[in-house]
């Protein structure tokens, strides 16, 4: 990392991985499993059945990548509570903020995610047999979640930039001591 700038590789890793996250919640909510009422000719038995749980695995697969997006970006700002100390300044406020509200965002994004794969696998797994209401999940919970995504992948970037600047930046005030001449330089 020099001058501030921050590696090329951390940015595209970290934007590459939320955009896939985003591309699977995307996914996901377009292939959210919905319910049919279908009744059985023979017993005249009316049943739930529901397609595919492919809505699951797309959120899952937006959980994991969000995931490694943020592991891989706090591992290289050592969490900003390991390592050298920011210089303090404008950079440093900044990269806290962007620190505080990524982190809020993020937990927000992995709580839909996880919420609407877990709540479609439910309805598919264990909803199909002896049910005489069709629910599904409701609509717009991976999209909430691809919403976060997007935006913990912005305040990310935010951070990452402001963490690098505030990490290559010397210090503000800087006293040199040695060479202090308070008073005493006439004695010997």
């Amino acid at each position: 990392m020099g001058e501030g700038k921050g590696s090329t590789l951390v940015f595209v890793l970290v934007v590459a991985l939320c955009l896939i996250s985003f591309g699977f919640s995307i996914a996901a909510e377009r292939r959210r499993s919905i319910g049919k009422n279908i009744q059985d000719p023979i017993t005249n038995a009316t049943y739930c059945v529901y397609s595919s749980d492919v809505a699951t695995g797309y959120g899952v697969g937006a959980f994991l990548f969000l995931l490694s997006s943020e592991s891989l970006l706090m591992g290289v700002t050592k969490c900003m509570c390991f390592g050298r100390p920011l210089a303090p300044g404008s950079d440093r406020a900044w990269s806290i903020i962007y620190f505080i509200s990524s982190w809020m965002t993020f937990l927000v994004a992995e709580a839909c995610l996880i919420a609407g794969a877990t709540k479609n696998a439910y309805h598919t797994k264990y909803l199909s047999a002896q049910t005489f209401s069709c629910e599904s999940l409701r609509k717009g919970i991976f999209i909430a979640g691809a919403v976060f995504v997007v935006a913990t992948m912005i305040l990310n970037v935010y951070y990452y930039i402001y963490f690098t600047k505030s990490v290559s930046s010397p210090p503000a005030h800087k006293v040199n001591r040695s060479s202090s001449n308070i008073g005493m330089a006439g004695y010997a």
